[in-house]
């Protein structure tokens, strides 16, 4: 959802290695993460960022819009990443860490516009050269940074319920075409699409009746994992209110592995949403418990450091400040309450 923030990270340079480990006499069957979104837009931020991060985790997330701008005037997906990702990748590699890559289609702030890089240039997801250019990169992205994790469309029920039908359905054929392109190529990448739960619980923009993704599975069949986006507190004012079911309901009875690729709660009110340090702390025990109900595989916290929006260059996105509190540390990287509460789960013993 937050893929205008990721496409901001600078290119780095980086060399260095790290990393831990801890134990418990508790388990998890999945394996956790964080994106590479610094709290300020400084090579400094991002390398300590993920320096403290690594720590704890075993994914490294990267979630954002494609470099349209670059692709549609003929650049290389090669040269692209061989300028923005090759390296960043590596040091994230030497700290021990997968990558999951998600490639974001629509703008991951408004779900109902196409990508911000396409409106610039007039263009659009519908357009056969645009939806190849898309798939030109994911098959550089596979080639040259090997993810584990390929996401190919992020939040589709979310696109469905608020893009032109035009625009789904572009994604739709993109997401299936690259897809077919990933497994002709024979990718070892673990691929999926990603669904919004509280638009399918009908608690984002609906009257909070369920709704679920059937329609999502329909789709997209190519799917060997389901992603779950999930930022609950515009949906619960408590984490304990979020129901027991809430990730394994979305599935209906299929064996489908799920991973949370993006989420959290925030620790500060923001608009009409009350919130604090201590309720972002119980959000992430609660969460355990769904994580443990589905048996999922992985889990994703958008950010590890909160966003300095002072330091953010104009125009500030309107609903970017809703997001900019859910970090487990404040964005000069001093720890919360929640931060203990990661580190508690991530001191289980990891069985899958």
């Amino acid at each position: 959802m937050r893929s205008i923030l990721l496409a901001c990270v600078a290119v780095l340079v980086l060399t260095g290695c790290g990393g831990g480990q801890s134990s418990s006499t508790e388990t998890r069957t999945w394996r956790m993460g964080f994106s590479v979104v610094p709290p300020r837009l400084t090579t400094a931020a991002v390398i300590e960022g993920i320096d403290r991060w690594s720590l704890r985790a075993e994914y490294a997330a990267t979630h954002e819009e494609l470099p349209w701008s670059e692709l549609l005037g003929g650049m290389s997906p090669d040269d692209i990443l061989d300028r923005d990702k090759v390296q960043l990748v590596a040091y994230m590699r030497s700290k021990g860490l997968q990558l999951y890559f998600m490639a974001d289609l629509t703008d991951g702030l408004s779900r109902g516009e196409e990508a911000p890089q396409l409106r610039a240039l007039g263009r659009s997801i519908t357009e056969p050269e645009v939806q190849q250019a898309y798939r030109s990169y994911l098959l550089a992205v596979d080639r040259k940074l090997q993810p584990e994790i390929i996401g190919l469309a992020a939040e589709t029920n979310l696109i469905r319920a608020a893009a032109l039908p035009a625009v789904y359905a572009g994604v739709v054929t993109a997401a299936n075409d690259a897809a077919g392109d990933l497994l002709a190529a024979s990718s070892s990448a673990t691929l999926l699409f990603s669904v919004q739960v509280e638009t399918a619980w009908g608690r984002l923009g609906g009257n909070a009746n369920y709704v679920g993704v059937e329609q999502d599975f329909t789709d997209f069949p190519f799917a060997q994992m389901l992603g779950l986006s999930s930022y609950p507190y515009f949906g619960f004012a408590q984490p304990e209110d979020m129901p027991a079911n809430y990730y394994s309901r979305l599935l209906n009875g299929r064996t489908l592995p799920v991973m949370v690729v993006e989420g959290g709660w925030t620790s500060a009110a923001v608009g009409t949403i009350q919130s604090t340090p201590a309720l972002q702390a119980r959000y992430i025990t609660r969460h355990a418990q769904l994580l443990d109900a589905v048996g999922a595989r992985g889990l994703i916290q958008l950010l590890f450091a909160d966003i300095d929006l002072a330091s953010l260059p104009p125009p500030i996105p309107p609903n970017l400040p809703l997001f900019v509190n859910i970090g487990l540390t404040d964005s000069d990287f001093n720890a919360k309450p929640a931060l203990a509460a990661w580190d508690a789960l991530h001191a289980r013993h990891l069985t899958h």
